[in-house]
């Protein structure tokens, strides 16, 4: 059980600072490797956690965002934990009713459906009265962590928070909030600045309470093309890095490094490698060598074995992660997965994963 302290100062000093050095692409000794989704249902324990609990109601306790985040590092000897949380805690703050629908996923009660739905949103929203159960979650957990491994925060990006807005949940083609970008582009850029300024803020409290390092997701990149893609989710990405960068100087907290992870938006790499990020975070789509060359040498970047790898045997887990560690090279670089974990995967097989990545990665920089 985690132990809670209110004050988010004397934080227990770092041990392993392995994953903020390759973020700030300083050199290291292995490449750090986390995993999105670590903290989840592949996890029996997580099962066992989750089991008699709404899920949203999961995210709003405090003590049990700091449990399951921690699950995976007791089994794993990870170089990060992500807070247990959700991206839609932030259209939640807007005042939107999500529900979680057993085998259909996250649901909108009322998604929006016409410009005028957007004045039923909160225009100005108070991210520690909204969302500081989230804060609290990460303060806990960083205590709680005894400094063994850096903590991240995150947030969706605006886009993908858009689309999840208007479709009301998944879709396999976006065509609802997709058409808005055609139909209404002047309420789409309002929502997407509304979106932007909130995530902003979000994240800031994120680092004010404790996160080492911050993550923005972009799920949806790949349903827009290039030109969308420049005109309605690039300008929010690049505000929302240069904004938190300079409230956390204003108020006086630690820059910590930020990842932007923008899936399947391959066409993109070269603006998101000038977007003000210092980690750029890659799908399996795209080879290694050719994100490098997109990218150039001063961004790390974060990535991407195929999820799917890992209903793999244990020594094909190991060729591929090595493979994968020499075509980015052990430095500047995060080894993770090119999405999250799915359910239905041995944790044993991710163990698998994260001690290939340290050994192969070892051996290489020794030789």
């Amino acid at each position: 059980i985690c132990s809670f302290i209110c004050s988010p100062k004397g934080f227990p000093k770092l041990k392993n600072d392995t994953f903020l050095r390759a973020a700030r692409g300083e050199e290291t000794e292995h490449t750090p490797v986390w995993c999105m989704r670590q903290a989840g249902r592949y996890l029996p324990e997580f099962r066992e956690t989750r089991a008699a609990q709404d899920f949203f109601a999961t995210c709003r306790s405090p003590k049990l965002c700091c449990e399951l985040t921690l699950q995976p590092l007791r089994r794993f000897p990870l170089d990060a934990a992500i807070i247990f949380s959700d991206i839609l805690v932030v259209p939640q703050a807007l005042g939107m009713e999500v529900v979680m629908v057993p085998g259909k996923g996250p649901t909108f009660t009322e998604p929006l459906k016409e410009v005028e739905d957007l004045l039923k949103l909160r225009q100005k929203v108070d991210v520690t009265a909204e969302l500081g159960y989230v804060f609290q979650a990460i303060t806990l957990t960083r205590h709680s962590l005894e400094g063994r491994v850096p903590l991240i925060g995150f947030s969706g990006a605006p886009w993908t928070l858009m689309s999840y807005m208007i479709e009301g949940g998944g879709s396999s083609t976006m065509s609802k909030a997709k058409s808005w970008l055609y139909r209404h582009p002047e309420a789409s850029h309002r929502l997407l600045r509304l979106l932007a300024d909130v995530v902003t803020d979000y994240l800031v409290g994120q680092v004010a309470a404790g996160a080492q390092a911050l993550q923005l997701f972009e799920s949806h990149a790949g349903h827009l093309g290039p030109e969308q893609f420049q005109e309605f989710a690039l300008p929010y990405i690049r505000d929302i890095a240069q904004a938190v960068k300079s409230k956390l100087k204003e108020e006086a907290l630690p820059l910590v490094p930020m990842i932007v992870f923008a899936k399947d938006a391959h066409y993109a790499l070269r603006d998101l490698a000038q977007a003000g990020y210092e980690v750029v975070g890659l799908d399996w789509t795209i080879r290694p060598q050719e994100a490098r060359a997109q990218i150039g040498k001063d961004v790390t970047l974060q990535g991407n074995l195929d999820p799917c790898a890992l209903y793999a045997p244990k020594e094909k887990i190991g060729e591929l992660v090595k493979k994968m560690l020499e075509g980015f090279g052990t430095q500047r670089y995060i080894a993770n997965l090119g999405h999250g974990l799915y359910p239905d995967m041995d944790p044993e097989h991710v163990g698998a994963f994260v001690e290939a990545v340290h050994a192969h990665s070892r051996h290489i920089n020794k030789h």
